[in-house]
């Protein structure tokens, strides 16, 4: 009789425990600004009974390969070009569950304080990933450096360059790292919010040229597998990041207190 209570006490506290389990919502992100903000709705989220595990990424491909392997529920790093870049290269079964963040970026140097004195040869930092760098070189191309191929657009590759009249050279580096090159390049792209979290936030608003806050398209998104894409606690999750004054204010200070340097999309949706 005694054994029976034990056993039905244990597997009592094991279903509580497992139940526990199944309800802890595993949300990746990139290390910085974005784990940081992540953070921040989750312990507004478990104020509201759901609990939340923020896992941190280095790079930009392991947060898709863990959501694709069912490691991650719900991740938050990239916007719809890197999405549907990483979809049409690895053919993941992803969806949208919600829009967040629209960051800036710049070009930035500690070397120059204007492009007139880059000299001819001198090194250029952009990211290595195709939708990244796109955007990079594109803005390279407004401040006159070089010129894209017609109709690339934010698509261009260093391959697309046809004019390059001061013979720059490019460094290809992983995006997360942007904000370490800089030390070695004479001018680097960048975004704002890499250099609050790395410790430099008067870098952040010392760009010499920054993007438009208005194209939704760059804005990061919320990525979970199709298959779970409608689980409840992915869209309180989301609603929650949306509606919190406390994530908000994380946001605000995690770009310097700079509101120039990124928008909140959903609230013009």
């Amino acid at each position: 009789m005694k054994t029976t209570r034990l056993l039905t006490t244990f597997l009592a506290s094991f279903l509580v425990w497992s139940a526990a389990q199944a309800q802890t919502l595993k949300v990746g992100a990139s290390a910085g600004v974005h784990a940081d903000t992540m953070e921040a709705a989750a312990r507004e989220a478990r104020k509201q009974g759901l609990d939340v595990k923020v896992i941190e990424f280095t790079d930009w491909t392991t947060p898709n390969t863990a959501l694709q392997a069912g490691d991650l529920d719900i991740n938050y790093f990239q916007h719809q070009a890197f999405l549907d870049n990483a979809i049409r290269e690895r053919g993941y079964k992803f969806a949208v569950a919600g829009i967040g963040v629209l960051p800036n970026i710049g070009l930035f140097s500690y070397r120059i304080k204007k492009f007139e004195e880059l000299k001819d040869g001198a090194k250029v930092a952009v990211a290595s990933d195709p939708v990244n760098q796109g955007r990079g070189l594109a803005l390279l191309e407004k401040a006159g450096l070089i010129k894209l191929k017609d109709g690339v657009g934010v698509r261009g590759t260093v391959n697309d360059i046809v004019s390059n009249p001061k013979k720059l050279k490019f460094a290809e580096v992983e995006g997360p790292q942007l904000v370490r090159a800089i030390d070695d390049v004479d001018l680097a792209q960048g975004i704002p919010a890499h250099f609050v979290s790395a410790g430099k936030p008067q870098m952040a608003t010392a760009g010499l040229l920054y993007t438009g806050v208005s194209d939704v398209y760059f804005a990061i998104r919320f990525v979970t597998r199709q298959d779970n894409v409608n689980d409840p606690r992915v869209r309180k999750f989301v609603k929650i990041f949306q509606e919190s004054k406390a994530v908000r204010d994380e946001v605000h200070k995690l770009f310097g207190g700079e509101a120039k340097l990124y928008s909140l999309p959903w609230l013009n949706q």
